[in-house]
């Protein structure tokens, strides 16, 4: 490489360390107030503080809240309210008040780590696109003035459809009418700040937008085969990622070419600015409107999208990521990224419509309880490393040789062993590659093979390990044996609601598969116990993650 290549190549390492922040991402929620049954804040800190939630965003500066917060260590962004962007943008002496006033006032009692100027003003306040960047140097110049700039980071919320174009990831771009005008001086401003890029990204909306064009499991980051960039080369197992990846493509179009052809050579590793998410979620519950009307979106087996189950999905896999540091992308592997879900309680004055969707993105109904499982305490990870088909037969075996050569046990994958079947690379290499992840304890790096594995958060069916086992129904039994003894696990402590009509492992509807969830749930729910997976014959252990349907049954319950 000629000197001058390699001079801007540690040019653009050294802006990329300089301005990422210097911690790991960040799992938070969004704390909106729009609900007319919402606890008092003092009542929702301590449940915040409960649930392990350590950093939460609000949609204003309400100083009720503010104070609530004080003094208990959770991270807060605040935001300046659209109504309020004009004043500030037009008057430093403004902005200083207002910083004064609603920032500096509480911290740091009050961990206050974040200012966003606007709420997605390119979609709901178009009149202040043009007063968008000078309000958000107003405000900074008087974090500065004050001395409270290392400290709070200046940003904004941007919709989605701030991207004229998403998809490949690599053709991502800002629609023409911003991004000279106001993206690229943002972005400047951003990079000489040292903040992050905000962009509210729902692959819920992108699924129903699309439903015969998006896989629901792409969509919630389960398991799936994966969809490339024929661009770049690079798989994609996650809506989100391709969608965080697409805003990375798009601030790099704004950049030279010198940077952009240096950006490609260093897999993304550049001085753009990191890429947060404010705002993501997947409702549990209504009908979306769409073309103006309103209709119940079925998935493919005819339940609708929005759904417990698929809302679980979908922000336990994003909780699990963010906690196990996995926050980068094929684009940029190593990039740290704050995220929060939205949202904290449903909240049933988002829309006018009672039934919409709007309402019904809660983690918690307004009564504080949960409205399904999950858990913010980082203790409660469950994570595991799979082999990338894509990589090809040669990657997986490098891989797996290195991994079955640096400390991972691979003798359950000789023939005769527990894990030999079935016999081949694929598999053997998932099992190398999530023994020698989990060896190292789920650090960071140690399931990537140099792009031959990836990282999921639910059990991959097929998985096998011969420390943990799984009971399943034994079909010789007799479907009148599986029903009683599926009836004696439901009623004796298994958590039979996922075999109900459109939970998530309903499908396929016989009393074989259906009892053989209801036997695995009782079993794991009893610590895997002798004996409890007998059922007079009707149960038999096994060690490899079994599916049904959709359903793959886990080797431990979690989020109890």
């Amino acid at each position: 490489m000629a000197l001058s290549r390699l001079i801007v190549v540690l040019a653009a390492t050294v802006a990329l360390l300089l301005f990422s922040r210097a911690e790991a991402g960040e799992i938070g929620v969004n704390y909106g107030m729009l609900g007319s049954d919402l606890p008092d804040p003092a009542s929702v800190v301590r449940l915040l503080r409960k649930s392990g939630i350590t950093s939460v965003r609000l949609y204003d500066t309400n100083a009720t809240v503010l104070r609530a917060l004080a003094n208990t260590g959770i991270k807060v962004m605040v935001m300046l309210r659209n109504d309020e962007l004009a004043a500030v943008a037009a008057s430093p002496s403004v902005a200083l008040r207002w910083v004064r006033s609603n920032v500096a006032a509480h911290y740091p009692a009050t961990q206050i780590r974040d200012v966003e100027v606007g709420n997605e003003v390119f979609l709901k306040a178009k009149s202040l696109t043009r007063q968008l960047v000078p309000a958000m140097n107003n405000v900074h110049a008087a974090l500065v003035r004050l001395r409270l700039d290392a400290a709070i980071k200046v940003s904004t919320p941007l919709a989605f459809t701030a991207l004229a174009e998403s998809w490949p990831p690599s053709s991502g771009r800002f629609r023409d009418d911003i991004a000279q005008s106001v993206m690229k001086p943002m972005v400047d401003f951003l990079r000489r700040t040292g903040s992050s890029l905000n962009v509210n990204a729902y692959p819920y909306f992108a699924y129903i937008a699309q439903p015969d064009k998006i896989s629901l499991d792409y969509a919630l980051g389960n398991p799936n085969p994966g969809v490339r960039d024929n661009k770049t080369g690079l798989v994609y197992h996650s809506l989100l990622d391709a969608q965080i990846d697409a805003a990375y493509f798009a601030m790099e179009k704004l950049e030279s070419a010198g940077t952009s052809m240096v950006v490609a050579e260093s897999k993304g590793q550049s001085g753009t600015p990191g890429v947060n998410v404010p705002e993501t979620g997947h409702p549990h519950y209504g009908h979306p409107k769409r073309n103006g009307g309103r209709r119940l979106l079925a998935a493919g087996d005819g339940c609708p999208a929005a759904s417990i189950s698929n809302a679980q999905a979908y922000n336990n896999n994003l909780i699990n990521r963010v906690l196990s540091g996995a926050t980068g992308t094929p684009y940029r592997p190593d990039a740290d990224m704050d995220v929060h879900i939205f949202s904290l309680f449903d909240e049933n004055l988002k829309s006018n419509r009672p039934d919409d969707t709007e309402n019904f993105f809660g983690l918690f109904y307004s009564n504080m309880t949960k409205v399904y499982g999950f858990d913010f305490h980082r203790a409660s990870l469950a994570s595991w490393c799979m082999a990338n088909a894509s990589a090809g037969a040669a990657a997986l075996q490098a891989a797996m040789d290195y991994a079955c050569g640096h400390g991972t046990d691979c003798g359950a994958i000789q023939p005769g062993g527990t894990c030999f079947e079935p016999g081949n690379k694929l598999a053997h290499a998932s099992y190398a590659f999530n023994s020698y992840y989990h060896r190292n304890g789920r650090a960071r790096g140690t399931c990537d093979f140099d792009g031959a594995a990836y990282i999921v958060f639910r059990e991959p069916a097929g998985n096998c390990d011969p420390k943990a086992s799984r009971c399943v129904a034994n079909a010789a039994a007799g479907e009148k044996a599986l029903q009683e003894a599926l009836n004696y696990a439901c009623a004796n402590g298994a958590d039979c609601s996922a075999i109900q009509r459109c939970g998530p492992c309903f499908e396929p509807n016989n009393v074989t598969a259906h009892a053989s969830y209801a036997f695995n749930n009782y079993y794991q729910r009893k610590g895997r116990a002798r004996g409890t997976c007998d059922f007079a014959g009707a149960g038999s252990v096994v060690y490899r993650a079994p599916k049904i349907g959709k359903c793959v049954l886990p080797s431990k319950v979690w989020n109890l």
